[in-house]
């Protein structure tokens, strides 16, 4: 039977306005850095540069928290919870009614494939934004006492994964129990998060609730450490959550940290094998493997171990590697070359100690920053591979004999973000995710999100919650 090859469906740049440069997005208002520094931000599919960034340094910071604490002092604090949710509600509206023209900006600056950014990361922004301006006028009725309190101002930092998704789960409940806002999105996706900046405007938000100031490394731990910020909220590497622990240490600052991890996809013997391969591929391959709770390390039960592994290379196979606009694409773009090289090396380690790696054809392009999906075979719990997160479209392949054995090499890892397991046993799923030491446990199904549930690590994962009801707590006094 001849095979079909699929017809190139790019989604069009033109919905797209971007301008040569930005400024920082401070009391409501676009303003040039105060030292004039500036930053490049690129596509990684093609290595163009979109547009230059102003990059905040401290005096810059200043002016943001300052402006921040006016406007938690005087009009956001003040304000009743009904009120501020018709501002929640309205941002939520705006996301939606511009989804397209913000997918299109995420892939581009990002370069992950348009059908994820259009399909799964757009949908959750506006749903964050909806579900917490149901809570703003309900606190009360949260579970966090009588008459929970702000904490006041909140220094966000947040990744270049999902840049606006993350941005989404840091302000909406910030917004939502008073508290206003400075964000530092990653210096490699920061035009999404300028993008919310003009939303904000359209949404006549008060000036000062919203404050975004760009930059890389030293810009956030200028706003980490700035004296007046109340709370603190990060994702990101383990490295970079200890650094901002040790910071913060001895502080009054409240801090959540959701940081890395390297979850364990387990199947067993009964598990329905199609479903667990779509699975596996959804766990490591959706957004290049830039997912901190990706299932990077896959526990198969040896009884099933050959026909899984035939089954999920047969899928690898048809997966396409290419341009992130296109509609048909699978897999798009590294999000830089830095960590292109990270992962090129990790992979190499595990190669050099032993391990077998095996990647479908593909042809990559000639520009931009690429890696094939891969999967490695005769890894052991002492292999690199195994233990450090690799963020990349790279998959371990572990076997287990007992479901005791599953368990003690799940947990055998310094992260516990997140599992999952794949078996037609309703009683075994119980008793596995009850041993396993993880934050979220999906069983049968993998990188499932919804607002109104809580997401969250054990562990060098980090601590605190993020979505649902218990988001809330970490921003409440």
């Amino acid at each position: 039977m001849s095979r079909f090859e699929y017809a190139p469906a790019p989604e069009s740049r033109a919905i797209v306005d971007l301008q040569p440069a930005y400024g920082l997005f401070i009391g409501g208002e676009f303003v040039p850095p105060a030292d004039g520094g500036v930053i490049k931000s690129v596509n990684p599919a093609s290595e163009e540069v979109l547009a230059e960034v102003a990059e905040a340094g401290p005096a810059d910071v200043d002016r943001a928290v300052a402006a921040a604490r006016s406007a938690y002092q005087d009009v956001w604090r003040p304000m009743p919870g009904r009120e501020r949710a018709k501002y929640l509600f309205r941002i939520a509206r705006i996301i939606a009614e511009r989804s397209r023209e913000l997918a299109v900006l995420e892939s581009l600056d990002n370069g992950k494939p348009i059908r994820e950014s259009r399909d799964a990361d757009l949908p959750l922004v506006a749903a964050h934004f909806f579900y917490y301006a149901g809570w703003a006028d309900k606190l009360n009725h949260a579970g966090f006492g009588p008459d929970p309190q702000p904490l006041g101002v909140a220094g966000q930092v947040i990744p270049w994964n999902f840049p606006l998704l993350m941005l989404a789960w840091k302000i909406a409940p910030a917004l939502a129990t008073g508290n206003t806002v400075v964000l530092k999105p990653a210096e490699t996706t920061p035009l999404t998060a300028l993008r919310f900046a003009e939303i904000c405007q359209q949404a006549d938000l008060p000036p000062g609730v919203v404050n975004i100031v760009t930059g890389a490394g030293p810009t956030g731990a200028a706003l980490v450490e700035h004296p007046d910020v109340d709370k603190v909220a990060f994702t990101g590497s383990t490295e970079v959550g200890r650094a901002i622990a040790q910071a913060v240490a001895g502080t009054r600052k409240r801090v959540t940290l959701e940081l890395g991890g390297k979850a364990a996809n387990i199947v067993f013997e009964d598990a329905a094998l199609d479903q667990a391969v779509e699975g596996i591929v959804n766990g490591s391959f959706f957004n290049q493997g830039h997912v901190c709770c990706a299932g990077s390390r896959l526990l198969v039960q040896e009884s099933v171990y050959d026909e899984l592994l035939a089954s999920l290379k047969r899928r690898m196979a048809t997966l396409r590697v290419g341009d992130p606009l296109d509609k048909n694409t699978d897999l798009g773009a590294i999000n830089s070359g830095a960590q292109l090289e990270r992962i090129r090396n990790l992979a190499g380690i595990g190669e050099q100690e032993g391990a077998q790696p095996w990647s479908p054809p593909c042809q990559l392009p000639d520009r931009g920053y690429w890696f094939a999906p891969t999967i490695f075979t005769g890894v052991t719990q002492a292999h690199r591979i195994a233990r450090e997160e690799i963020f990349g479209p790279v998959l371990s392949v572990l076997t287990f004999r007992t479901p005791d054995e599953a368990v003690a090499k799940a947990n055998n890892t310094p992260y516990g973000l997140s599992a999952g397991i794949w078996t037609e046993k309703g009683s075994r799923i119980l008793a596995i995710a009850d041993r396993l030491r993880a934050g979220v446990v999906w069983a049968n199904t993998f990188n499932k999100f919804d607002p109104t549930s809580p997401f969250g690590g054990y562990k060098e994962s980090g601590y605190g919650r993020e979505g649902g009801r218990h988001g809330l707590e970490a921003y409440l006094a």
